[in-house]
């Protein structure tokens, strides 16, 4: 299954830009290759760059990718929950109040990597477990439908938006700096 398959009805608007971020990769595929591809591009880091703030206010590298484990989780958790036919809404998640709550600038970098690797692979696992049909289900997550298959291209979406924040607001703010 690819992106092109998933209607846009089945995801808000908040999540087109992720939808398309995933590419046009087969879903299994992307979940394996952009898992790879962004532990490749985070050991490429300079190790003192991790805890780095391109401004006052913004996360550094360490708890932006905590928030992607964390969002990853909460999503996956609304797959497994609406591919059930669960037809109960589901709340939205403060992000903000996950970061504050972290103690991901203490943490090591493998540390983070390790949990990131065993959480993707529990989101393919999961994925790979639904039926056609549980795919296509729609239920409701933060007042908007929202389908099984969609959520795995947002899954995808996100980690391509964040390594992208990270290569343009991080990496090169640091060169220029």
């Amino acid at each position: 299954m690819k992106r092109t398959d998933v209607p846009e009805n089945e995801y808000s608007l908040a999540y087109a830009a992720y939808v398309k971020a995933a590419g046009d990769e087969d879903l299994y595929e992307d979940l394996e290759i952009s898992l790879h591809n962004f532990i490749r591009f985070v050991q490429d880091i300079p190790m003192d760059k991790f805890d780095y703030r391109y401004a006052d206010g913004k996360w550094t590298i360490k708890e932006i990718i905590q928030h992607i484990i964390d969002t990853e989780r909460v999503f996956s958790y609304r797959a497994l929950r609406i591919s059930r036919n669960d037809k109960t809404p589901l709340p939205g998640f403060d992000e903000n109040a996950f970061a504050l709550n972290t103690n991901a600038n203490d943490r090591h970098l493998q540390s983070l990597l390790t949990e990131f690797s065993i959480v993707r692979q529990g989101t393919l696992a999961l994925f790979k477990s639904f039926s056609e049909e549980q795919l296509k289900r729609i239920g409701i997550a933060s007042n908007n439908e929202l389908s099984v298959r969609a959520i795995g291209f947002i899954i995808i979406g996100h980690l391509k938006h964040h390594q992208k924040v990270f290569q343009e607001k991080y990496l090169q703010t640091m060169e220029n700096n």
